[in-house]
Parts: structure tokens; C-alpha cells; sequence
């Protein structure tokens, strides 16, 4: 199997029309970053990720990766498959809902990393560092590049421009 990553987009009707939650990433590296820093809540699909029947379950992976990364569960809402979209070398396989979440207390999974580079010292690093709800134009900006496009799959679902 090719290596899928599962992602959970969330949106809501906002003052100034749709809004989608969105995470920054943790880390060093996109801590003073905020253009094309910001990501879907997401994870690989991993082999265990099998309904009751044997079958891959790819929402189920979505959520607990959404779990993982927000610290609460994604919020019971129906979720709709947007498709799949190739980024930074793995297929994406999002899953949209309409919900109002949050306010959350941000508590994500935490990673592993040499920093400062070559000096030995290992380092954790929450791998989600904020989280919110945008307006797709600001979103569409704040999205690592490879993701914007999911923003036009939503739009496109929802039967709204692409304006934003």
C-alpha cells in the first residue's frame, strides 16, 4: 500500500462566510513562520486502521489522527470524503464536516528532534503549536502549499465560489 496520510477538515458558516480550522505546525523550523506553515489536522494510515469487516477505515485513522494532534476528538458530525491530493510526496485522503468546535485546550502529540542541528541535544516538540478557525482566503494562504487545493475541493462540495 502507497503511503496515505487521513485528514479531517472541519467547517462552519462564519461572520464573514465559510470558515475551516486549521493547524500550525509545531517545531523549530515553523515557529516564526505563518504563511504556508498552517496544516490539516492529519496522520498516516496505518494497518491496524480496519473496520469490522477487514477494510481499511481511513476516517477512523482521520480522527484519531485528530485526536492526536488536537488533544479532544473531532466533534460527531457526518463527514463527507473530499478525495484524495498528492502533496510533499503522499496521497491525502480528507474527510470535511460542518461543526462548530472548540474553543480547545491545545494538548497535541509530541515529537523528537536534534536542535539546534548537530549540537546533540535531542528536543521535544508538540507537533501541532495553535489551532483555529479561519476564513478559506486567509486559509489559503496560511496552508502549506500542497493543501490549498482541498480548500477549492470544499468549496466546490459546498456548491460556493472559489472568492472565497
Amino acid at each position: 500500500m502507497a503511503v496515505r496520510s487521513a485528514a479531517i477538515l472541519l467547517h462552519r458558516r462564519g461572520p464573514a462566510g465559510r470558515e475551516v480550522w486549521i493547524a500550525h505546525m509545531g517545531g523549530p523550523y515553523w515557529a516564526r513562520k505563518d504563511e504556508g506553515a498552517w496544516t490539516l489536522p492529519k496522520g498516516l494510515v496505518e494497518a491496524n486502521d480496519v473496520d469490522s469487516n477487514g477494510d481499511v477505515d481511513e476516517l477512523a485513522a482521520a480522527r484519531r489522527e485528530f485526536a492526536e494532534e488536537m488533544g479532544t476528538a473531532s466533534p460527531d458530525a457526518v463527514y463527507v470524503p473530499l478525495g484524495d491530493f498528492r502533496a510533499s510526496g503522499k496521497t491525502f485522503v480528507v474527510f470535511a464536516a460542518e461543526a462548530d468546535f472548540g474553543p480547545i485546550e491545545l494538548a497535541s502529540n509530541e515529537f523528537e528532534l536534534e536542535w539546534p542541528p548537530r549540537s546533540g541535544v535531542v528536543r521535544t516538540f508538540p507537533e501541532v503549536d495553535d489551532a483555529g478557525w479561519y476564513p478559506i482566503g486567509d486559509a489559503r494562504a496560511k496552508l502549506a502549499k500542497g493543501q490549498r487545493p482541498i480548500l477549492d475541493a470544499l468549496q466546490r462540495t459546498l456548491g460556493e465560489s472559489g472568492s472565497d
